[in-house]
């Protein structure tokens, strides 16, 4: 479907993003802009950073491409089935649909919250793309172990990667879409042609015959991704690659970030337009760019436990850093989609960080308060550890927002059913909601506790978390909701009260 007049972005002042009321008819998107705001978004500058790190966690051939195949098919179904019947039917941000079910006060701390970790999540994506300016210029780039800046070089790379960013983000969803389609078609095409050099290196370096799909996948078993794990990294499984696919945009579908979205969808079923950076961005971009890394590591002979270990204990173990990987590959033009892939990914989640600070402040624009909010998130940039410590942090991101996700759609599907109200919190006039709130932080503290006293990886307490918080959210909400209506029957029996207490 071509885009229509309301589909470009605004050429000069930001047009309204309607923080506080239902996106109106005359300013639905078609399906063409969350295709390309999909794919942009998912095939970005830190699958350059996450396929390495899938090395470096020893997954063998089976477990990274058949984990990645049925993870990422169920992140789709989640957004399908899960995020786009709400955000399509209410169609409010994620932040004024639930300051309706939890209160302002409650919303003010989700927001902030929410926000800061959008930040830390976009800070890496600045990353990335200066990584590629590095290479450029020639100045000392972050290695695996370091935290803080180690450059003045580096410093202005990512204050000007990250205020060009900004100036995009803050201009709103149509202007971050229109972006997004520009740029993400091509990206598509230097993802692939990482991946068919890194294979061309491996086919050379090896010298095997590949004239089959099973010379291919032996290859892929023996020398690509080998299953040997590197010391001090995470060690996964096929259910680790599983839980990580669907979950690594968890807040996004599970935890309905993207109600932010696509509410500008003139259908729910638009939201299968995710499939493209599922299966373009979490699938054949993160192979491509785990295949340049695994040939790093083949290069310098690291392709036995023992080498590795060793390697490990001296500290030799390559860096896994987007921009020289790049540019070994496909030079310059490697080099700009590292730099412009950060950039579509980096847009729409600053703009979703804006959106949450706004919320906690709505007389100040959402343009100044993403203005505001790209600054700091340049200003996390600046740490590369953030990065290189980004499976960790995408997980528990993740779960930090999921019991909010279980809130959104027990309160929209389940509770008119049982006879309660939706939307609680506008209904009674409350500024904070227990039910919401108690769910939310016992919710965390029940992960958490299972990850440290039960030993539970953080991949996998997230599936549990969203069932706890579901059944926490509707018991607390008929509690609250049956002590109101008591209440307002005992006032109503008393003599010379009004009858009409509560409100329908």
């Amino acid at each position: 479907m071509g885009a229509t007049s309301h589909e470009t972005p605004a050429a000069s002042a930001p047009r309204s993003e309607y923080e506080r009321q239902p996106v109106p008819d005359e300013a639905r998107l078609g399906f063409k802009s969350f295709l390309g705001m999909y794919a942009g978004e998912h095939t970005a500058g830190t699958e350059l950073m996450i396929g390495p790190l899938f090395v470096l966690a020893g997954v063998s051939a089976f477990d990274v491409v058949v984990g990645l195949l049925i993870g990422n098919a169920l992140a789709v179904l989640s957004w399908l089935f899960l995020t786009a019947p709400i955000g399509t039917r209410a169609r409010l941000t994620l932040y004024y649909h639930l300051e309706k079910i939890a209160g302002r006060y409650t919303v003010i701390l989700y927001n902030l919250a929410n926000g800061l970790a959008f930040c830390f999540l976009a800070g890496a994506m600045i990353t990335v793309s200066a990584t590629a300016v590095g290479v450029w210029f020639g100045f000392p780039l972050p290695t695996l172990a370091d935290m803080t800046p180690n450059s003045i070089g580096w410093v202005l790379s990512v204050l000007g990667v990250g205020i060009m960013i900004t100036i995009v983000a803050a201009y709103g969803y149509r202007f971050v879409s229109w972006f997004a389609n520009i740029a993400a078609p091509w990206m598509v095409l230097i993802f692939l042609g990482f991946g068919i050099v890194s294979l061309k290196w491996f086919i050379d370096a090896t010298g095997t015959t590949v004239a089959s799909a099973g010379d291919l996948w032996q290859l892929a078993e023996t020398a690509i991704w080998t299953g040997v794990h590197v010391p001090g990294q995470p060690d996964f499984t096929i259910w680790h690659v599983i839980f990580f696919a669907w979950f690594a945009n968890m807040a996004m579908h599970i935890g309905m970030s993207d109600l932010s979205v696509l509410r500008f969808a003139r259908k729910s079923w638009y939201s299968i337009a995710a499939a493209a950076g599922m299966y373009v961005g979490h699938f054949m971009a993160w192979l491509a760019a785990s295949m340049l890394f695994a040939f790093q590591m083949y290069d310098a002979g690291l392709s036995s436990e023992a080498a590795v270990v060793a390697a490990a204990e001296a500290g030799r173990i390559p860096d896994p850093l987007p921009g020289p990987l790049a540019d070994q590959a496909l030079g310059v033009a490697g080099l700009i989609c590292v730099i412009i892939a950060g950039w579509t990914t980096a847009n729409p989640t600053i703009y979703r960080a804006g959106l949450a600070f706004q919320a906690v402040i709505p007389r100040v624009s959402r343009f100044h308060v993403t203005i505001g909010t790209g600054l700091l998130t340049t200003f996390v940039a600046m740490f590369p550890g953030v990065a290189m410590q980004l499976l960790g942090f995408v997980a528990l991101y993740g779960l930090l927002l999921m019991p909010i996700g279980a809130v959104i759609v027990i309160d929209y599907w389940l509770l008119p059913k049982l006879g309660l109200k939706s939307f609680y919190a506008e209904y009674a006039g409350h500024r904070l909601t227990i039910p919401a709130l108690g769910t939310w932080l016992v919710t965390l503290a029940i992960c958490l506790m299972l990850v440290r006293l039960a030993d539970i990886e953080i991949f996998f307490v997230a599936l549990p978390g969203w069932f706890i918080a579901a059944a926490l959210f509707t018991g607390l909400s008929y509690l609250a909701q049956r002590h109101r209506t008591e209440a307002a029957m005992t006032t109503a029996t008393v003599p010379g009260s009004s009858a009409t207490t509560t409100r329908e």
